[in-house]
């Protein structure tokens, strides 16, 4: 019944056919066991997910150091989130909540200059008394950050939910803020927690964000020189998520006359398919930079406004990837047309824990937009309206399009002077029926694990003169991940952990000045360079990491960048193959010494993550016994004999795409010693503690433990068992009990002045009850004979 729902839902979303689908089911007509063969074939097809070349394995992981990289962190400050480069002045401008720091853009943990911008204790309580926490979102979180023609900085702030932009200047060593308070609402987001985009250009901001307190007007505007916006329509903009913005000049050597544009990339609710549930899509819009708007219809609104849907389709997903971020690269020698998008896209339900790496040529964007069809909003017997493939006539000039040579020649040389059927079209239309694919419609990359937040891409020139894209990504797990597609071959180079405790990675920013990576989280900034080649130690290890930066020097015996060195390097970075490397230098073998019938322990662990491990005794293959425990970290020998003795030795072997290889790791001599003696390094089995047989155990024994509970309250219900808190009186009963029935005579005695100071607390206690009572009774005391000087 749920394949009936869902299925239309998504052909109506995709724009195909539901006719030629059949989805409509009888109940009646599915045999029972159709259920039951799901339920068979659903871990067949886990596993052979898990087993799926998607579960992309980094070759090396590093684990968090605080040489990794440079770090900065200032005491109180926090999201350091917003990043502004500015080589001229090499500098690394930060912006983070209440703070702007001028950073050295070799060395970023050198602070340069700072200045704060905190909230009034006034605007503070304002916000506050809207119902905002005052703790975090009262605060003034910078998020604009950028170069003005006169090499000054423009920056917004969210200050406390009414957003305020300003000049700011570096000079002398000090950051300076003009205090000149221009509003920034449609430039800066009200919430700090809300994503925006934003660029400059010539010195007009173009920004996506919210225009109001409540975050439901989003709009894309342009600032300055001429102000003008989007539409507030859901067929604009409906509940959208801003990502990223770039501009294209394309009016470079257009032969047409065409004009620049501002792409803007965000997703948001479709409005496209009739679900029962809200779908999310990602979209890409442009706008022309020279727009000013219509004359009378669409006044101070785009109207070369148009978006289409972006794909990138990971495991034929039904729901579609949510676009997270997107970096624009560009060759400096080749024309705009060739420049590349990559976008993050992660999955929008919890079902999947897959995320993706798509790229996208600018010259497949910008046919969509001057050549595909329109969807157009159709009405229909429901009370929803479906949007169709638009197959009317389409009104000249061609709408959304910027003014070009042909639209001068018919006297429009403005925005000003299109037809208002023209503007109309473009008011009730902006979304575009073709989907935009990424480069032969699948990913570069796909990983599982830690969620892809944000991309940045360069280009190496390997030892072989071809040129690569070194993609890096980082994760929520504040990890940066180096990755490259060898056609069509998915290869993580390494994931490196740069901050501790993991926080998310919320920016990224590369410099070709210094050759570094910028990442800004909630906690600090770091600073990396883009390969780090002496973690390799050997020459197979650095062929085999296939890192398009490094390679063996072979006259200085070391993993090298390969910029910096001018002598002839090994490398192999499409296939991996390490058969020219020199044989490597022998292993120092380590003494080690046993008693008979111990165990020991021998230490080995494989330089990568595709390697696995294998050892041999006296140059001949060990294979895994019953006393030979393979582990993970080394060699596990239980019960030693006099045979066990030799010389062992642990090699590293590794598969890549042309060969086989293996390297010696480690080396032992293991010797058997007399009773008594050894090297104290013995090592006993420990207890497995993963696993299915110990899931299973403890299954096992949760079960009996709610068992032994559920007959315990079963016999404490039918009185077999006394409750707790009945026992301290059945106790003391039987105290009682045990001492009225011992041998100590009791005799009666009458109070004469003798007694004990133990009698007399007992008669106190005794005289304390009569008074109570309503007669006075005199009776004898009971007492027991301790000892023959009472009787």
């Amino acid at each position: 019944m749920l394949l009936a729902v869902f299925t239309p839902c998504m052909t109506d979303c995709w724009g195909n056919n539901k006719a030629s689908i059949p989805v409509h089911l009888d109940k009646r007509a599915m045999h029972p066991l159709l259920s039951l063969c799901v339920f068979w074939l659903l871990p067949l097809a886990l596993t052979l997910e898990e087993d799926s070349p998607l579960d992309c394995v980094p070759r090396r992981s590093v684990p968090y150091h605080r040489n990794n990289a440079h770090l900065f962190r200032e005491e109180g400050v926090f999201n350091y989130s917003t990043m502004l480069l500015r080589e001229d002045l090499n500098l690394l401008v930060l912006g983070a909540r209440e703070a702007v720091f001028a950073l050295d853009l070799k060395d970023i943990s050198k602070k340069h200059a700072s200045v704060k911008w905190e909230v009034t204790k006034q605007q503070e309580d304002e916000c506050k008394n809207k119902g905002k926490d005052p703790e975090t979102e009262c605060k003034n979180y910078i998020r604009v950050l950028h170069k003005t023609e006169d090499s000054r900085m423009y920056v917004c702030g969210t200050n406390a939910f009414d957003p305020e932009c300003d000049y700011m200047s570096y000079a002398d060593g000090k950051l300076t803020l003009e205090k000149k308070g221009e509003d920034g609402k449609g430039k800066c987001p009200f919430d700090p927690f809300q994503r925006y985009a934003s660029v400059m250009s010539e010195n007009g901001l173009y920004s996506a964000t919210s225009m109001n307190f409540l975050g439901s007007e989003p709009v894309l505007m342009r600032s300055a020189p001429d102000s003008i916006r989007t539409e507030f329509k859901s067929s604009w903009l409906n509940e959208p998520n801003f990502v990223s913005m770039t501009q294209m000049p394309e009016s470079v050597s257009s032969e047409d006359g065409d004009d620049d544009k501002v792409y803007v990339f965000f997703s948001e609710t479709a409005v496209e398919c009739d679900c029962y549930n809200k779908l999310v899509v990602s979209r890409v819009a442009r706008v022309c930079k020279g727009d000013l708007g219509g004359q009378r219809t669409l006044q101070k609104k785009w109207t070369s406004f148009l978006k289409a849907r972006m794909d990138c389709p990971v495991l034929e997903s039904q729901l579609p990837y949510i676009i997270q971020d997107m970096y624009l690269w560009c060759d400096p020698q080749k024309d705009w047309r060739d420049c590349l998008f990559f976008a993050v896209f992660t999955p929008q339900s919890d079902t999947s824990d897959l995320s993706a790496v798509c790229a996208y040529r600018v010259s497949d964007i910008s046919r969509v937009f001057e050549e595909g069809k329109y969807k157009t909003p159709v009405p229909v017997e429901t009370s929803f309206v479906k949007w169709v493939m638009y197959s009317g006539d389409v009104p000249f000039p061609r709408p959304g399009a910027c003014i070009n040579n042909a639209a001068r020649k018919e006297g429009i040389n403005r925005t000003l002077d299109l037809p208002d059927r023209t503007l109309q079209f473009i008011k009730d239309k902006p979304l575009m029926d073709q989907a935009i694919q990424p480069i032969e419609e699948r990913p570069l990359l796909v990983r599982r694990g830690a969620t892809f937040t944000r991309v940045i891409v360069t280009q190496a020139q390997a030892a072989d003169g071809k040129k690569y894209h070194v993609i890096f990504v980082g994760t929520e797990e504040g990890t940066l991940l180096k990755a490259v597609n060898y056609d069509q071959e998915m290869f993580i180079i390494e994931e490196v952990q740069l901050f501790h405790p993991p926080e998310p990675i919320k920016s990224l920013k590369f410099s070709e000045v210094t050759g570094h990576i910028y990442a800004g989280s909630d906690y600090g900034a770091a600073q990396i360079p883009l390969a780090t080649c002496n973690r390799s130690f050997s020459c197979m290890d650095c062929v085999l990491a296939r890192d398009p930066y490094c390679g063996w020097d072979q006259v200085d015996r070391k993993c090298v960048f390969l910029s910096t060195s001018k002598k002839k390097v090994i490398q192999s970075v499409e296939d991996g193959d390490a058969s020219a490397c020199p044989d490597a230098d022998p292993v120092k073998p380590v003494n080690r010494s046993i008693w008979p019938g111990r165990n020991l322990k021998l230490h080995c662990t494989a330089p990568s993550n595709l390697a696995k491990t294998a050892w041999e005794r006296d140059s001949s293959p060990l294979t895994p016994a019953a006393r030979f425990q393979f582990l993970r970290d080394g060699l596990l020998i239980l019960n030693a004999s006099d045979s066990d003795a030799g010389r062992y030795r642990c090699l590293s072997v590794e598969r890549s795409k042309a060969d086989e290889h293996s390297m010696a790791v480690a080396e032992y001599q293991v010797s058997i010693g007399p009773a008594g003696t050894g090297d104290g390094t013995l090592i006993f089995p420990r207890a497995r503690v993963d696993g299915p047989s110990v899931a299973g155990l403890q299954v096992v024994v949760a079960l009996l433990v709610v068992c032994l509970l559920a007959l315990l309250a079963w016999n404490f219900y039918k009185g077999h068992l006394p409750l707790p808190w009945n026992c301290g009186k059945k106790v003391a009963q039987s105290q009682e009990t045990h001492e009225q029935g011992s041998e100590k005579p009791l005799v009666l005695e009458t109070d004469n002045g003798r007694s004990s100071n133990n009698h007399n607390r007992g008669e106190a206690a005794f005289n304390a009850e009569e008074e109570h009572n309503d007669q006075a009774v005199t009776l004898p005391t009971l007492k027991f004979i301790d000892d023959e000087s009472d009787i």
